[in-house]
């Protein structure tokens, strides 16, 4: 009968690899996600978008009822969503309400996207 030996092998470090890189605080976790929430919606994305392509990327309400083929009341309540998530703000005129990109928003945005977890898949 021949003995074969076994190779050696170094017990195993710790199981998990260290953070090297920037962690979303959790403040800022939780703004990113209701933003992301809001653009989720295909309905929302578009008012975004046709608010954008306006002159100073700003647009009436009345301006924005048409091109997404809904109710005003419903989009008043998408419009809501966006302002609460800070993607645009909102100032009454008159009997009309005008909604406006918020600057930097959208960058702001992409920004912790590709800070946190952009390198991810690299």
């Amino acid at each position: 009968m021949s003995t074969h030996l076994l190779p050696v092998v170094q017990a195993p470090s710790a199981c998990c690899t260290p953070v090297t890189g920037p962690v979303i605080a959790p403040e800022d976790a939780e703004n990113v996600a209701r933003a992301l929430k809001a653009l989720a919606d295909p309905t929302r994305l578009r008012l975004l978008s046709i608010i954008a392509a306006h002159q100073g990327a700003e647009a009436c309400v009345c301006d924005l009822t048409e091109p997404v083929g809904l109710s005003q009341p419903t989009v008043s309540h998408h419009l809501k969503v966006l302002t609460e998530a800070g993607l645009v703000s909102r100032d009454k005129r008159g009997v009309w309400a005008y909604y406006a990109l918020v600057p930097g928003a959208v960058e702001a945005l992409t920004g912790h996207l590709v800070q946190h977890v952009g390198g991810a898949a690299a």
